[in-house]
């Protein structure tokens, strides 16, 4: 099994994403999960693979020629895969993952893991998708998606198909015990 995992590729402003990414990462590596990320060194993304790397866990990094021309590509992968776009990243990380994990991170992360949850509800994999909500980082994302729900702009369970979890190992357990919920995607067929 191989968790993708999104995140910043900086730190943050809170000490404590930068411990919650590494314990993921060497978390993954003690149940024998392994990572697949964007391939940075820097940052959570670094942390990350950083956790898993010292804890014997297998990485596998997927990064843009234009990053690794920036020189922040992760040496001490065992699999670093450069790619010509974002694109190609995106969908070779979906591709190699059997779930996907967000971490505390900017744009790019809040874009990566909300594509694939919406490949989900529209039926293109049935992989689980997460909030790694550590320190309370995404409860403000989380009240926004429930009052999305609440607002009828997709079904509760859509909206439960996002697990959101505060540790590592509830995490991973609720990964674990995932089973996709058979909706359809639209609310109502008659107003569509």
């Amino acid at each position: 099994m191989r968790i993708c995992v999104y995140a910043g590729s900086n730190p943050g402003a809170n000490p404590a994403y930068g411990d919650a990414a590494e314990r993921f990462g060497r978390l993954l590596a003690e149940r024998g999960i392994g990572l697949v990320y964007g391939g940075g060194r820097t940052g959570l993304m670094g942390r990350v693979a950083d956790g898993a790397l010292t804890a014997g866990g297998t990485v596998t990094g997927i990064i843009p020629q234009f990053l690794m021309d920036k020189e922040v590509g992760h040496q001490g992968l065992q699999d670093l895969r450069i790619v010509g776009s974002m694109h190609e990243r995106k969908a070779l990380m979906a591709e190699l993952a059997d779930g996907f994990v967000a971490l505390p991170g900017g744009i790019g992360t809040l874009e990566e893991i909300f594509e694939v949850w919406t490949w989900a509800q529209l039926g293109r994999h049935d992989k689980p998708c997460g909030l790694l909500n550590a320190a309370g980082f995404y409860d403000g994302l989380v009240g926004f998606l429930d009052h999305a729900a609440g607002e009828r702009f997709m079904q509760a369970k859509h909206r439960g198909m996002l697990i959101v979890e505060d540790s590592a190992e509830a995490m991973l357990d609720a990964i674990a015990a995932y089973r996709p919920p058979a909706v359809e995607k639209w609310l109502d067929k008659a107003r569509t």
